[in-house]
């Protein structure tokens, strides 16, 4: 799986992409454009338009018709262009008590398979099968039409705030993975706020070092001992550090 952030095809898309102008394939939820190979094929290009738009896993390890090598895989991978949405997969996928119980998901209800996932495990929390599926780049319009959480494509802030779900349900899709265009981060005022929302990490140290360092300095001038400003220092925090951490550990993991 390349580490490079390649976008979403809808299936009717790769379905129609099967001329010698554009000739897309598929094994399970990758997508290869393999147009540029057409006229390399040994087998002649017209043996590839055959199987235009369609998912080639079956046919490129049938030993009747020609077992291909490894190679052969090597060179499809170097025209992966993208993926079908994992969530179109599994929409047919058994429902569990469990959510974090590992599903094996069955034919889509489309006719859609996912030969890769075969024999792998999915979570149907996360309807993902490995830390790899992450790559995957969330198609934002079909992921609020499945799931009905939040519309990345607008600002999430108010979203949240007006949305009414229930705790649960909350819960539930915050566990699941979206991985927004570009590893970029959904926008969360869109307004003139946006920019602070994105703060480089040299900013912090920036800002808070000098009230910092000038309120030790005020507490040392009080007490007149090095000591006794460390021992209040430390203390402070140690009841901050414990204090953050309940209150993130309470507010946004608390799942039971």
């Amino acid at each position: 799986m390349p580490g490079r952030n390649l976008p979403t095809f809808a299936p009717t898309d790769v379905i129609s992409r099967r001329t010698a102008k554009s000739c897309f394939v598929s094994i399970g939820t990758q997508v290869y454009d393999i147009t540029p190979f057409l006229d390399d094929h040994p087998g002649g290009a017209d043996l590839i338009l055959d199987y235009g738009g369609k998912d080639v896993k079956e046919i490129m390890g049938d030993e009747l018709s020609h077992n291909h090598s490894e190679a052969a895989y090597e060179i499809l991978e170097e025209h992966l262009v993208g993926f079908i949405p994992r969530d179109i997969l599994m929409k047919a996928a058994p429902k569990s008590s469990e959510p974090h119980t590992p599903l094996y998901p069955p034919r889509n209800e489309a006719g859609l398979q996912d030969p890769q996932a075969n024999g792998k495990l999915v979570y149907e929390s996360t309807g993902m099968s490995s830390a790899e599926d992450l790559s995957i780049v969330t198609d934002r319009n079909s992921d609020y039409k499945t799931h009905k959480f939040l519309d990345l494509n607008k600002p999430l802030l108010m979203q949240v705030w007006n949305g009414g779900f229930s705790r649960d349900f909350y819960l539930e899709q915050v566990h699941r993975p979206r991985h927004y265009r570009g590893g970029e981060s959904a926008p969360l005022f869109g307004n003139f706020l946006e920019p602070l929302s994105k703060t480089p990490w040299w900013v912090i140290p920036t800002v808070w070092l000098p009230p910092v360092a000038y309120g030790t300095y005020l507490s040392y001038s009080g007490l007149s001992s090095a000591l006794l400003t460390a021992s209040y220092w430390l203390l402070g925090l140690g009841l901050w550090t414990i204090v953050e951490y309940g209150l993130h550990r309470g507010l946004f993991h608390m799942d039971q």
